[in-house]
């Protein structure tokens, strides 16, 4: 067995972050031989050694061929679930402006959910409107962008952190673009009254 075989088989499930001790030493350790190995298989590392993660890709192009093979599954998003990503991309950029104390962004549930309410159209139901914020943060964590650090017998009180991978999935120019989106609907709701 290849020394890194452990590692190997923990990107194939997921990211690795700078949390998992021993993997992501692992990692680094022999991330030259990793890369080339990974990339024999039609896949390439994405490792950020600043912020702690690393993750595979298929090698550029491979995923275009109606002939290759996939190694991973894609997961299409709705419109709500990608507005979340990336309301949870400015919080992070937020975060990373003023923050010095921590090296991760960890939020309660009711904080995520109070900075995304402005972004959603609400529900009739203010019931319903909070379930349907519930969902998406569920669904965040499901995909990998938050994680649960704490659970709490009150729902909204569980603490997430935000992944720094989110950062890689969401980059500064979608994030461009979203806020340019936002400025030209909230020009439109001002001009029809």
């Amino acid at each position: 067995m290849l020394p890194y075989t452990p590692v190997f088989i923990k990107l194939l499930k997921g990211p690795v972050e700078y949390l998992e001790k021993t993997s992501w030493e692992n990692l680094l350790q022999y991330k030259t031989e990793l890369t080339g190995f990974v990339a024999q298989l039609g896949l390439s590392l994405v490792l950020d050694e600043d912020d702690g993660y690393a993750y595979l890709v298929h090698a550029v192009g491979d995923e275009d061929d109606p002939g290759t093979v996939s190694w991973f599954q894609r997961r299409a998003f709705t419109y709500d679930e990608s507005v979340l990503l990336v309301l949870l991309r400015e919080m992070m950029s937020e975060f990373e402006v003023g923050e010095t104390v921590s090296r991760e962004l960890i939020r309660k549930r009711r904080e995520i959910k109070e900075y995304a309410e402005l972004f959603f159209k609400e529900n009739p139901s203010r019931v319903k409107f909070l379930r349907e914020l519930d969902r998406l943060i569920d669904k965040a964590a499901e995909n990998g962008f938050l994680d649960l650090m704490e659970n709490h017998d009150l729902p909204d009180e569980q603490k997430f952190r935000v992944r720094k991978m989110i950062k890689a999935k969401v980059d500064g120019e979608v994030l461009e673009q979203f806020k340019l989106q936002l400025e030209a609907h909230a020009t439109e709701r001002i001009q029809h009254g």
